[in-house]
């Protein structure tokens, strides 16, 4: 898998903590960096430690699937992105509620990375290396959640359902091609 693959993938991901950071910068009457920092540390943080559970647990199951794993890779992907696209149709303005507390960023980056795990389950199977990966997903969820908590107080909420739209189609297609590239139809 190839850095703009992997790019992308960690775009895809970093949707939801987008879509969060933008209701955050809607909370703020006041553009606040340092706060806006520490919810894309949290966000970015954890997008970066789930994938690497992910790959861990899936180096362990590794050898019983390697027979079958584009299909998990693909059904995995298809699925998060399909939720992702399925979301952004079905509007939860639960996100948008005001504050940073601690225990509530952490819940929120917890919520919005589970995704990356499974996605790190993907990643053993196909053979990654999960410490680049990992840490592009990380720095790309960070610089996209720092920017959305701008774009929050900057613009509104127009752009939430956009990103999170743009973020579960991408997940599908490259589910899709990595399904593609196993039954010999991309070269």
């Amino acid at each position: 898998m190839g850095f703009l693959e992997l790019f992308l993938i960690g775009v895809g991901l970093s949707m939801d903590a987008f879509a969060v950071s933008v209701c955050r910068g809607l909370a703020m009457p006041r553009m606040d960096w340092r706060q806006g920092a520490l919810a894309a540390l949290f966000f970015g943080g954890f997008q970066a430690l789930m994938p690497l559970a992910g790959w861990g647990l899936g180096r362990q199951f590794e050898q019983y699937i390697t027979s079958i794993d584009h299909w998990i890779a693909f059904l995995l992907l298809g699925y998060i992105g399909g939720k992702m696209v399925w979301d952004a149709f079905h509007d939860d303005e639960a996100c948008c509620q005001t504050g940073f507390a601690l225990k509530e960023l952490l819940m929120m980056a917890i919520a919005t990375s589970i995704d990356a795990l499974a996605v790190g389950i993907t990643f053993a199977f196909l053979q990654v290396s999960i410490l680049p990966a990992a840490t592009l997903i990380g720095c790309t969820t960070f610089a996209l959640s720092l920017a959305g908590v701008w774009i929050g107080h900057r613009f509104g909420s127009q752009y939430k359902n956009r990103a999170t739209l743009a973020g579960g189609v991408v997940l599908c297609l490259i589910g899709l091609k990595i399904l593609l590239e196993h039954l010999g139809f991309l070269g």
